[in-house]
């Protein structure tokens, strides 16, 4: 699907003014360019385009409000400085898997001061001994590059895509319904077995208690038949006596 087909997918009816999250991963651009995006979606702060194509930067919007733009694994090689001149708020940029080749193309990209994290692994320039400390000193605002800290301290995982706000295909609503389901029944489940296992329990009680009077009952039967018989005998010697 080529990206502009795919941009009015997204859009689904809405105004492109409310569109605050644009996937477009793996679609196909026109001519390596970017197609479809426009100043129309004034408030969009998210905006990923990965493996699709992109080998320039000339034709990306201006974007003021955008904060996150993916755009790895494309064959972008230079001209990063239409990300600084269309996206000036830009604090958290994926170029990994293109083709910048030496820390120079980086330049571009010192205007943005709001640049916290920067991913260019995958490309060339990430291979060179001098990278990390070049890269630190060349643009000082930078706080993660790769996904580690100056100090190689990993990056919180604050920014996935999960916290960017509701993607274009929404969330697993029903699967966490579908969840809280399964926990009913299984609660309902447990109580019903609690409830037969006491029932069960106070039978036991209740067939002990009856033994209990049968016993009970026999035990004075035989009682009243030994005073019966001593009354017989003392009967009988009365007699024998007279």
């Amino acid at each position: 699907m080529d990206m502009k087909k795919r941009v009015h997918l997204e859009l689904k009816d809405r105004n492109p003014a409310e569109v605050c999250v644009l996937a477009l991963d793996t679609c196909r651009s026109g001519n390596g360019e970017v197609d479809g995006v426009t100043e129309e979606f004034s408030g969009l702060e998210v905006l990923r385009m990965v493996n699709v194509g992109l080998t320039s930067l000339s034709k990306l919007p201006s974007l003021p409000k955008l904060h996150k733009l993916e755009l790895s694994d494309n064959a972008i090689c230079g001209g990063l400085e239409a990300l600084a001149q269309k996206c000036p708020n830009l604090t958290h940029l994926d170029i990994s898997g293109n083709g910048i080749s030496d820390i120079a193309a980086l330049e571009a990209l010192k205007p943005l001061k709001k640049l916290k994290t920067l991913d260019a692994s995958g490309c060339e320039v990430s291979t060179r001994d001098d990278y990390r400390d070049g890269v630190f000193r060349l643009l000082p605002h930078v706080m993660y590059l790769d996904g580690y800290d100056r100090h190689d301290n990993k990056a919180p995982h604050s920014d996935n895509d999960q916290d960017d706000g509701a993607g274009p295909h929404g969330g697993d609503d029903d699967e966490d319904d579908e969840d809280e389901d399964d926990g009913d029944d299984v609660s309902e489940e447990e109580v019903g077995l609690s409830y037969l296992m006491k029932e069960g329990i106070q039978d036991d009680e209740d067939d002990g208690d009856y033994v209990e009077e049968e016993e009970e009952d026999d035990e004075d039967g035989d009682e009243e038949a030994v005073r019966g018989d001593k009354r017989k005998r003392d009967d009988d010697e009365d007699e024998d006596d007279q």
